[in-house]
């Protein structure tokens, strides 16, 4: 017979408030069997709760054969997927280029690497740190085409009511040109197509009438150009020699006046200078007589135009019809002027109004010269710049302003005083 460790218990007589019976009577099996439970994991090798998960669970990778195999009689697979599962016993063909292996050509490390020495990988790796690697966002532009943010979006804040009597911030508005087509700076506004059709005789291999039509035109407008820039010349020069003859004279003029001191006249002393009446401070009756026909004539001026404006209130419903006349005409200009883009449209000439100050620059003449014509396509000097096309395009179209780049831009200016707040103190009284 086993001896009970649990505690000593009356179970026939009620427990009692002495200190004495509280022994007896606490019941502490609960406690035993916890405690009894605990010495058998430690005996099995350690106490469950306090292993980690590793030690108590596994990953099965492999799953049951056997639950497959039920899986498969139920569901039978696709050919095709048996098809694609299959595997070859011998691995596939390795398509990396390795270094040591070749085509039989050997190559040099130079051409291997970029023309400063950088090899390829080297370059890539310094591009993704230039353009900011991670940190950047990548989903910058949707793939739907809507714009994730809209700078011109109507947003309804919500006004804490505790500032209830504060102004109301005002919010961006968009300006009226953003509805409205862009103006062309081509001569008559006419649209231009955003990349247009190349001249033929500007070919690397061109034929001889399209070069030779090229040639002739482009060199007629040197001819034109140079003829201008000789007559400027000119009357620069001219100017340049008539400010020069009138400083000569006015030398010549005070040389001549100086003599005058030494008992010579010169021919701008004649009697007509002595003669000649000095002009005389006005009487108060000539100067109001002035005042009143300044006077008078202002009053007719503002009689005249409350006349002008009477008849224009006469004539109100002409005026209208007018103006919508003359907005239907402004309305049908613009959409002949938004209309499609044609080809035989010379960006070189501009209209007469530009936009702003800046002045649209100049494009690149764009002509090969005999001795440049090359007969292959590799033997070609590539020339040009794209961005510096593409710009010049928007600016022609009218997408963006014609501007000047500011090199030193204005700062603010600020005026520095000294307050004088340290002369305000006072002297204790003691």
């Amino acid at each position: 017979m086993a001896a009970s460790v649990e505690a000593p218990q009356q179970y026939k007589q009620p427990s009692r408030k002495g200190k004495r019976a509280w022994r007896k009577n606490v019941d502490v099996s609960e406690i035993q069997e916890g405690l009894d439970n605990v010495r058998e994991e430690v005996i099995k090798g350690g106490i469950i709760a306090e292993k980690a998960s590793e030690a108590l669970f596994t990953f099965d990778t492999t799953g049951s054969v056997a639950i497959q195999r039920t899986y498969n009689k139920i569901h039978k697979p696709l050919k095709s997927d048996q098809i694609l599962a299959q595997r070859s016993a011998v691995p596939a063909v390795d398509s990396r280029k390795r270094s040591g292996v070749t085509d039989g050509v050997v190559e040099s490390s130079r051409k291997r690497r970029r023309g400063n020495g950088v090899s390829h990988k080297e370059y890539e790796r310094l591009k993704v740190i230039a353009y900011g690697g991670e940190t950047v966002p990548k989903d910058i532009i949707n793939a739907d085409g809507t714009p994730a943010y809209d700078p011109w979006e109507v947003v309804v804040d919500q006004q804490d009511p505790r500032f209830s009597y504060l102004e109301k911030p005002k919010r961006v508005k968009a300006p009226r040109t953003m509805k409205e087509a862009p103006i062309s700076l081509v001569a008559g506004a006419r649209p231009e197509p955003a990349v247009k059709k190349p001249n033929a005789g500007i070919s690397y291999n061109p034929s001889f009438q399209d070069w030779d039509q090229l040639m002739t035109e482009e060199g007629a407008k040197e001819v034109v150009a140079e003829k201008k820039r000789l007559m400027e010349a000119e009357e620069e020069r001219e100017r340049l020699e008539k400010i020069a003859a009138a400083q000569d004279e006015r030398d010549d003029i005070q040389t001549e006046d100086e003599s005058a001191w030494e008992g010579f006249e010169s021919a701008y002393e004649g009697e007509e200078w002595l003669t000649k009446r000095r002009p005389e401070r006005k009487t108060p009756a000539e100067r109001n007589k002035a005042k009143r026909r300044k006077e008078a004539e202002r009053q007719a001026k503002w009689d005249a135009q409350m006349k002008k404006r009477a008849q224009q209130a006469q004539q109100i419903k002409s005026i209208v019809q007018q103006v919508e006349a003359s907005k239907g005409a402004k309305a049908a200009a613009q959409v002949q002027a938004g209309g499609p883009a044609s080809e035989d449209v010379d960006d070189r000439v501009l209209r007469r109004r530009k936009l702003g100050k800046a002045s649209l620059p100049a494009p690149p003449l764009e002509l090969v010269l005999p001795e440049e014509l090359q007969d292959s396509l590799r033997l070609l000097k590539p020339e040009g710049n794209l961005l510096t096309d593409r710009f010049r395009s928007i600016l022609v179209r009218g997408k963006v302003e014609t501007r000047n780049p500011i090199q030193q831009p204005k700062k603010a200016r600020r005026t520095y005083t000294e307050k004088w707040t340290y002369k305000d103190f006072k002297i204790p009284t003691s």
